[in-house]
């Protein structure tokens, strides 16, 4: 999909990003990022302690992450990449890096979350920790490239509604 969007599948832990993202790379077809998977290893001992990210922890991961975004641009190819960005100055990184950068926010209430985080065996990110996701999260502003969806939409739902809109006339997005 040449010229195609940067999705960054965002939200607070558990909404679903890596399910969705994985989806819906499938679908356009663009490559796949787990946001995971650029954290420093301080930080996923950080958050296994149960202790929660600061902006000084989160700087180089969202550093690494505006680089794919980065190389994804400089190749005029599609791409897909879940990251939390749960506030509008992470949001800005990852839009610095490209004008194609377009946000699905998974938005879910803390019961939701609560509930799934809890669920997920092996990972390092404890139920302990989804107060402070809450306590950062800025949603999407009106300004903002982008679609807030409910996060307890099935997830090929919510990738069949993001293709659609791609696929649809670029002004509607």
């Amino acid at each position: 999909m040449p010229a195609g969007p940067i999705v960054v599948v965002m939200g607070v832990a558990g909404c679903g990003k890596s399910t969705v993202g994985s989806l819906l790379a499938d679908r356009l077809p663009a490559p796949y990022a787990e946001a995971d998977s650029f954290h420093p290893p301080a930080n996923v001992a950080k958050m296994a302690a149960g202790q929660p990210l600061d902006d000084t922890d989160r700087a180089p991961w969202l550093r690494a992450i505006a680089a794919w975004v980065r190389s994804q641009d400089g190749t005029g190819t599609a791409g897909v990449v879940s990251c939390s960005a749960l506030k509008h100055r992470y949001r800005e990184v990852l839009r610095a890096a490209s004008p194609r950068v377009w946000f699905l926010h998974l938005a879910a209430d803390r019961e939701l979350i609560t509930r799934r985080v809890a669920g997920r065996p092996g990972h390092f990110m404890p139920a302990s920790l989804v107060d402070s996701q809450f306590g950062d999260l800025e949603p999407l502003r009106p300004d903002e490239a982008g679609l807030t969806v409910d996060a307890g939409t099935p997830a090929g739902e919510i990738a069949r509604l993001v293709v659609a809109r791609f696929s649809a006339d670029p002004a509607d997005r």
